[in-house]
């Protein structure tokens, strides 16, 4: 093992010492002309006199200073200096062949700001406004028919991980948005993978901002960035999309098309699949498109090997091997001036099979329990849904947002499973063979309204808003099962039955807050949030009757009604300080709730009203040191309230081997919540690093109290705990070299989880500390368009110590390494390797600990390259597998699960690209080629 270490770090030494070339130096000063002011954040930048591509760029620090490392120019360039609100400065030179200090450069401040003038050949590569940070998407060069994704791995501070998740800066990317509407879903993964990015403009990057907080120009109080594509205006007429279809051994099968209409605000895009190769569907990319668990989606794909997730909502049914078909709508315009609209639909169908295998290990006072199990099920679901938002802004101080979204399901999943559980002599103590077989439909409705009125004066506003989540699900399951119990004469329980749930969820939160400004600088708040909760869940089952052969028969035991509701009532008073280095805001005030949970079991009523003050508490600061330097704070207070399960005396024995009865005395929940970050990018040097640390404090956490009997049978209860608490800490590291054809881009980082938690078992407290390590490590070399490596490590260490507990500790170790190597040559040819190893320390025996997952595709475009071929491999040495540990304060579990194996598929792409001629300029805009 320590010789593979070896040879990878050999391996990227050597790559590495490629970009030790020989390299001038050019440096300078930036200064106001008018008031001689060093100018922070101006972007510095090379292009080419004869076809205007950018060679390189730097930005000035705060004093104004710049300094960029270049190899010798034997041509002529330009070297332009562009900063917002003054004229770009330009000057001609011939050759550079020795380093070069241009002493003081001056800039002259525009005096033609309201008429805008673009020249897109002098758009400088990054552009840093006060809160915006902008890419000029046609500087940074990449292959023509590459998707967005790819694009963002080219913009110095952007990371795309293995997981798909985006950070800009060490910040993550919440929302993306095309044109500032949603494409499909906010969460922007439809866009990064179907778009090209030959039509996008420019890469606008933010801090995520709320309705309120849009509509009002207030500053960000999120933790999070949004990133806005804006369409090129020649790309935004006309039709692009792609058609794929494939077939491949095993009866493996993929298509899906994508179909787009844009036309200036109006824009309609038609997406679907389908597949039986646990993949999303769509994609553009060329190399893995839909090779599902692939480490190069940036889809959110579950651990569970066949779901993914779309705008919050789950598609495939789970674990095992997915066969999915989607229909998706997406649609935006401005139907009248000031009213825009946007809005998606998708229809969703899944079906999927899995054999699951379990071990898993009890931790007991008394002894340890050990249970076997094997299961097969299938699941199968349909799905609607239909989301849109209206902003219409009434005149130029008040605008309402509307934003209603429905949801419609249907599931049905079948259970075939045999469990067995052993002492820690290893006797036979019970077994449990069970045949289950749910029918379930869902319906659901949301809907956020904002009202926004802005004053004459500024800061002053008042905000109206209202959101309701309105859910039902109901639920037919028939059980058959037969639980035996070998050490004692308890009889053994055979069922066979069908219950009937009703589960509906009903919330609703009004708000109103006024904000006026004491100075320009300082608001004062005052708000009012009202907000009611109510949980009804509903339960009836029924035996089977041999004489009527129905299920005739009400089980009045496992028969029950719950239902909660929750009032809550709060004023707020707060401030928000806005000054040009930092954010201040702060709100609190009492929280007087009314709580009721009542139950009907066994015909006795069972209530619960309880009525708190409580403190509410939210602050929050930002502070910009410099340009690239920033911290992050974020405190809050609140409580939680037990589910009605949870504090009714009502037994739940749905479970023959497990029963669970609430705690009427249970207390609500308080967390202290706080977070602390510090940023530091250098768009000079283009690299950075983050540093964040956050944490939980908990009193009177709710946690479970668990009694094992002679059969080990448990029956659950609930209690308070106070003193427990989770926290995290993390850090991260990223460069970006470029040397003429050669991309260099370095990454590492760390994260971690500590925390306590504490529980009972047999009557017996106990206390767990746990703790993950996780750094990774990542590199990226690219030659020009030709060749792409892209080497990544990643270790997982898991470590539990117990307290008060037949264990004292408990820790396994998980080893990633993953390389995937794409080559781009001969012309037309692109040929991409992903080539991964796991190995996990601790599986138990009968589990394989590591495995080796690769995946090859070879791909040829021709027809002006509309049209693609492709041969494409999934798991070249068949060993793909899926066996996971998950450690808990109270059990190990050893799981695994059916995964996809060996297939090769063959499948053909067509593309569509034809976009309308641009429109000539008018007015006081202008744009020179």
């Amino acid at each position: 093992m320590k010789k593979k270490y070896f040879l990878i770090l050999s391996f990227l030494l050597t790559i590495s010492s490629f970009a030790q070339n020989s390299t001038i130096t050019l440096k300078g000063k930036i200064l106001d002309n008018n008031t001689k002011v060093p100018i922070e954040a101006a972007t510095v930048f090379l292009t080419s006199v004869k076809d205007s591509a950018v060679i390189d760029y730097t930005i000035s620090d705060k004093n104004g200073f710049f300094k960029m490392d270049i190899k010798k120019i034997n041509k002529p360039f330009f070297l332009k200096i562009s900063y917002m609100g003054y004229e770009t400065l330009k000057k001609e030179i011939q050759t550079l062949t020795e380093d070069r200090d241009f002493g003081i450069l001056n800039l002259i401040e525009n005096q033609n700001n309201l008429n805008e003038v673009i020249i897109k050949n002098d758009a400088p590569p990054i552009r840093i406004k006060k809160d915006t940070l902008e890419f000029n998407a046609s500087s940074f060069k990449i292959r023509p028919d590459a998707n967005v994704e790819t694009l963002l791995k080219q913009l110095p501070g952007v990371e795309i991980g293995t997981d798909g998740k985006i950070t800009v800066n060490g910040k993550e990317v919440n929302q993306i948005l095309v044109n500032g509407k949603p494409f499909f879903d906010k969460d922007g993964k439809i866009a990064l993978q179907s778009l090209p990015s030959d039509i996008i403009n420019k890469v606008q990057i933010t801090d995520t901002k709320t309705k309120k907080e849009e509509l009002n120009k207030e500053a960000s109080t999120s933790n999070n960035a949004s990133i806005n594509l804006t369409i090129d205006e020649d790309k935004n007429k006309g039709f692009f999309g792609k058609f794929m279809g494939g077939y491949g051994t095993g009866d493996r099968y993929e298509s899906s098309a994508l179909i787009n209409y844009f036309k200036n605000k109006r824009k309609i895009s038609v997406l679907a699949s389908a597949n039986n190769i646990n993949s999303i569907g769509f994609s553009m990319d060329e190399i893995f498109d839909n090779m599902g668990g692939g480490r190069n989606s940036s889809m959110s794909y579950n651990s569970d090997g066949g779901s993914f997730t779309i705008n919050g909502n789950r598609y495939g049914a789970g674990k095992g091997i997915t066969r999915s078909s989607m229909l998706g709508l997406n649609y935006s315009d401005e139907l009248i001036k000031d009213f825009e609209t946007s809005g998606s639909y998708f229809f969703s169908n899944s079906n999927s099979d899995n054999r699951n295998r379990t071990k898993m290990i009890t931790f007991l006072p008394t002894g340890n329990i050990n249970r076997e199990s094997e299961a097969i099920t299938n699941s199968e679901s349909f799905g609607h849904n239909l989301n849109f938002q209206v902003e219409y802004k009434i005149d130029s101080t008040a605008t309402i947002f509307v934003a209603p979204k429905f949801t419609k399901s249907n599931t049905k999943y079948s259970n075939n499973s045999a469990e067995k559980s052993f002492n820690e002599a290893g006797e036979l103590v019970n077994s449990n063979l069970a045949q289950i077989f749910d029918e379930s439909d869902g319906l659901g409705f949301s809907n956020a309204i904002n009202f926004n009125k802005k004053f004459k004066k500024k800061g002053r506003f008042l905000s109206l808003s209202f959101y309701n989540e309105n859910s039902q699900e109901d639920l037919s399951s028939l059980n058959k099962t037969n639980t035996m119990f070998f050490l004692n004469s308890d009889p053994d329980i055979v069922r066979n039955q069908i219950r009937i749930n009703r589960n509906t969820k009903d919330v609703y939160t009004s708000e109103i807050e006024y904000a006026e400004p004491i100075t320009d600088s300082l608001n004062v708040k005052f708000g009012i949030v009202y907000s009611t909760e109510s949980k009804v869940d509903q339960r009836n089952t029924f035996d089977f009757d041999a004489n009527s052969q129905g299920y005739s028969n009400l089980n009045a035991e496992q028969t029950n009604h719950l239902s909660s509701n929750k009032k809550a009532f709060r004023p707020e008073v707060g401030f928000s300080l806005e000054k040009k280095k930092f954010n201040l805001s702060f709100s609190s005030g009492p929280s007087i709730v009314t709580y009721n949970a009542n139950s009907f079991y066994l015909g006795t009523n069972s209530n619960v009203t309880s009525n708190y003050v409580l403190p509410y508490l939210n602050g929050r600061l930002s502070y910009k040191l410099s340009k690239s330097k920033s911290i992050y704070l974020n405190y809050s207070y609140d409580v939680d309230f037990p589910e009605a399960r949870e504090v009714l005396p009502v037994e739940d024995l749905s479970n023959p081997l497990s029963t669970t009865i609430g705690n009427i005395n249970l207390k609500p929940s308080r967390n202290q919540w706080g977070y602390l970050s510090f940023r530091n990018y250098d768009y000079a040097t283009r690299s950075g690093y983050s540093i964040y640390f956050g944490g939980n404090l908990y009193e009177d956490q709710v946690v479970s109290s668990v009694l094992y009997d002679s059969n080990i049978k448990d029956i659950t209860t609930f209690e308070n705990v106070s003193g427990t608490y989770s926290s995290w800490f993390g850090a991260n590291w990223n460069k970006s070299i470029k040397k003429e054809a050669h991309n260099f881009k370095y990454g590492v980082s760390f994260n971690s989880n500590y925390g306590l938690s504490k529980g009972f078992v047999n009557g017996a407290s106990f206390e767990a500390n746990t703790l993950r390590l996780n750094p990774k490590v990542n590199f990226t070399y690219e030659y020009g368009e030709l060749l792409s490596i892209n080497p990544t490590y990643n270790f997982t260490y898991n470590d539990s110590k117990y307290t008060n507990y037949r264990i004292s500790s408990a820790s396994s170790v998980i080893h990633r390494f993953n390389i995937q190597t794409t080559n781009y040559w001969p012309k037309n040819w692109v040929f991409g390797n992903d080539f991964g190893y796991t190995f996990n320390s601790n599986i138990a025996d009968g589990f394989k600990k590591d495995f080796y997952l690769w995946n090859t595709s070879l791909s040829y475009s021709f027809f002006d390259k509309k049209m693609t071929a492709k041969v494409k491999v999934y798991d070249v040495l068949n060993q793909n597998q899926s066996a996971t540990r998950t450690i808990s304060p109270t059990n190990i579990r050893d799981e695994e699960n059916t995964v996809l194996k060996r297939y090769l598929m063959f499948s053909l792409t067509y593309k569509l690209n034809k976009f309308g001629a641009k429109e000539k300029p008018s007015g006081n805009r202008m744009i020179f080629h």
